[in-house]
């Protein structure tokens, strides 16, 4: 990531874009590089612009947030932060699958969408701790979303990248995870990314929904109870 932050903005209401936009913009260290209406145009973009971070609405005409993510994800384009009215419905289960890094409201605090755009953009995808902490207890506890996970996938895991993994599936930053664990914030990182790696997974938000469907806690995995 360079000293800036390059976003594209896609967001299919105008004037809540144009929001955005002044928001973003006032930052010194945040850039808005590109302007999409739909996803088609978020995606192309995207390919075009190669920016550090996609500032994704999820209901958007012609291709929705979701699938404009997986594209984005999944082709390496840049981060994705989905900005949702929180309903919780399929659009936010599917985004989190895509492979989205963050999860923001739409009526935030410029302040807090700032914070929230160099929090992902520095790799660290756990955001607004409250919101993802219930986000991942309904998806996993969700009847039409049981468990798919196998235990196995653990076995790829040192014990410190387990207590890492049920760290995150509390929500907790690299910050927080450190202090719980007792490490520098830069080897917090380093497990982080072993274990996406391993685990096939796509976002720390993955990670944090595979740890609850393992039933993987913190206190059993070395982390104290928060």
């Amino acid at each position: 990531m360079s000293a800036v932050v390059r976003v594209l903005v896609a967001e299919d209401q105008a004037a809540v874009r144009a929001g955005l936009v002044l928001i973003l913009n006032s930052a010194a260290d945040v850039e808005v590089v590109g302007e999409a209406a739909d996803g088609e145009q978020a995606v192309a973009l995207a390919r075009a612009l190669r920016p550090d971070l996609v500032l994704m609405d999820v209901q958007m005409p012609r291709m929705d947030g979701v699938s404009a993510t997986r594209e984005v994800v999944g082709e390496g384009l840049a981060d994705v932060l989905v900005l949702t009215t929180f309903d919780l419905d399929a659009y936010v289960f599917g985004a989190l699958r895509a492979g989205a890094a963050g999860f923001l409201l739409k009526n935030t605090e410029a302040a807090d969408l700032l914070a929230a755009v160099r929090t992902v953009a520095g790799g660290e995808g756990l955001i607004a701790p409250a919101v993802t902490r219930r986000l991942i207890a309904e998806f996993a506890a969700g009847p039409a979303r049981a468990p798919r996970a196998d235990p196995a996938v653990l076995g790829a895991l040192t014990r410190r990248e387990r207590e890492v993994l049920a760290c995150l599936g509390e929500g907790m930053s690299n910050a927080e995870v450190a202090g719980c664990l007792d490490m520098a914030e830069a080897t917090v990182k380093t497990h982080v990314s072993r274990l996406l790696g391993k685990l096939d997974l796509r976002s720390r938000v993955q990670a944090a929904v595979l740890a609850q469907e393992l039933g993987i806690r913190a206190g059993s995995e070395g982390c104290p109870e928060v």
